[in-house]
């Protein structure tokens, strides 16, 4: 499993040009069952994601189709993480 921690490194007028693409990228990947949960970061900074997998490589194939990454608008910080403690029902998505 993966946090993955976007930071904005263009404006926001940027990212917003872009954020319908990015909502439809993030979609097919919770259909692929990759990604479990993401959202914006407070302040609105970047986003976070959190995403099922053990191969660094392949995720990072799969964050380079993002057009805020194809555009050059976010950084990305992947870290991998293995749960040991979680709420009932969420070892459904390990």
């Amino acid at each position: 499993m993966f946090v993955v921690v976007l930071t904005y490194i263009k404006p926001l007028e940027q990212v917003e040009k872009l954020l319908a693409e990015h909502i439809a990228f993030l979609d097919c990947h919770y259909a692929s069952g990759c990604f479990i949960a993401s959202g914006r970061r407070v302040p609105r900074n970047g986003g976070v994601i959190l995403a099922r997998g053990e191969d660094p490589e392949q995720l990072q194939a799969i964050l380079a189709q993002d057009p805020f990454y194809r555009e050059g608008v976010a950084r990305y910080d992947l870290y991998p993480f293995v749960p040991s403690k979680m709420q009932p029902g969420f070892e459904q998505f390990i």
